[in-house]
């Protein structure tokens, strides 16, 4: 298959190992001009350097944009106030960056004259879909390159052999080769020894976490405030979105919290392991999850648990400029206007125990909820509302219907006459 022809590429650089080494990969095989695209999105020191090694490798410009509070504002809080978690664990902390590299990558194509755009995710993994529906979604004319799926490099190990062949410097080593990705919500680790389900990962490997078992012995107690939803405050003090989610990581790394180590379901069909650190979205999560219980009436709550699993599909795939999660959105932004109110938690040893709700628009009432208290509920009314609750199951028991529905008795088919 011939290679499309190509004049000039933005490409999405973390300076990592994988996009490191495709500067140098697209000047040889399509012998374009190289522009790099950093997103500043909360990974911190991995910027410094960044701009001399792109240019080393044979970019002509190394383009970085702060999109820490946007990330954090449009992007995170949205994931939060949906409640999203991928297969009970996954808090999305990569999936959800993906759009939005992809959608400044885009911009900057278009400010620069680009005529195409590339991403270093790999042909086995689910970045390459984030990314590339994301530019079909926001430019389909733009030109896609993926560099995983047409070179000769199949592993890590020769990855590192070409990036030394061109003299690039990178951090991974043959001996300690994990894939991370590090950003404002979370730090991801895979690959290594963790390809093996059953080993567990050495407590060195963390980054953002300390080990529970060497956590402070004394709980530490916070308090978060959130207007419709969205967490405004720690501590009584008002904090921009990427600096509270700064303020949480700290804690939460310092008491161990956030730690997940699952195998996942990928998109392309594979399963994969994964080890997350995901500290302030735990704790921010844990604290929205828990006001939302105090000011959501039980129909919306319950309707909006089955909503949070569809919007953490349609973000692990990559769906997020899709007209589904749009409609989703419109349907979460409804429920949110009462999410508003503090919660009081302490960190303790890997744990978030939440101690404390109050909110203006709380549902839940004292003076409903005791027993002793007869002008608001009557405890009569319970006995026919009992009664009408379980006919179906009264019914099936005077039909003589074993209540498991298991060992059914078999029909009489000689009762049914034939056509």
């Amino acid at each position: 298959m011939s290679k499309p022809e190509v004049k000039k590429v933005v490409l999405a650089y973390s300076g990592g190992l994988d996009t490191s080494v495709i500067v140098p990969w697209l000047r040889e095989n399509y012998g374009c001009e190289v522009i790099c695209f950093t997103a500043n999105i909360g990974q911190g020191e991995e910027l410094e350097g960044l701009e001399a090694k792109a240019l080393a490798s044979g970019a002509s410009r190394l383009i970085v944009r702060d999109l820490r509070e946007e990330f954090a504002r449009d992007y995170l809080f949205r994931l939060l106030r949906a409640g999203a978690v991928y297969e009970r664990k996954y808090l999305l902390g990569t999936s959800i960056a993906r759009p939005l590299i992809a959608k400044h990558q885009v911009e900057i194509a278009h400010e620069v004259g680009a005529d195409a755009v590339a991403h270093g995710a790999t042909g086995k993994g689910n970045d390459q879909v984030r990314f590339e529906l994301t530019y079909m979604a926001l430019d389909p004319r733009l030109k896609v390159i993926a560099p995983w799926r047409e070179w000769d490099i199949r592993s890590r190990e020769d990855a590192i052999a070409y990036a030394r062949k061109h003299n690039i410097p990178v951090k991974a080593s043959l001996r300690s080769i994990f894939s991370r990705d590090g950003n404002l919500w979370h730090l991801s680790h895979e690959g290594g020894p963790l390809e093996d389900p059953w080993q567990e990962p050495e407590e060195e490997m963390f980054q953002l976490t300390v080990s529970p078992q060497r956590a402070p012995d004394q709980a530490e107690a916070i308090e978060i405030g959130f207007e419709c939803g969205t967490p405004v405050s720690l501590n009584g003090e008002r904090l921009s979105p990427a600096t509270l989610i700064e303020r949480l990581n700290r804690l939460g790394g310092k008491h161990g919290i956030g730690r997940a180590d699952l195998v996942e379901n990928r998109l392309v069909g594979m399963k994969s392991r994964g080890v997350y650190e995901t500290p302030g979205g735990t704790i921010l999560l844990a604290a929205h999850r828990e006001l939302e219980s105090l000011t959501l009436d039980k129909e919306t709550l319950h309707f909006k648990d089955l909503v949070a699993l569809k919007y953490a599909e349609l973000v692990y795939n990559g769906q997020w400029f899709s007209p589904l999660r749009e409609a989703l959105d419109a349907f979460v932004d409804n429920t949110q206007g009462p999410v508003t109110g503090e919660v009081r938690l302490k960190l303790y040893k890997g744990n978030v125990l939440v101690v404390g709700r109050r909110s203006p628009f709380s549902l839940y009432r004292e003076d409903f909820a005791t027993f002793g208290q007869e002008d608001v509920y009557n405890q009569t009314d319970a006995q026919g509302f009992i009664r009408l609750f379980g006919l179906p199951l009264k019914v099936r028991a005077l039909n003589g219907l074993p209540v498991s529905g298991l060992d059914m008795p078999r029909p009489d088919y000689s009762r049914f006459k034939r056509d």
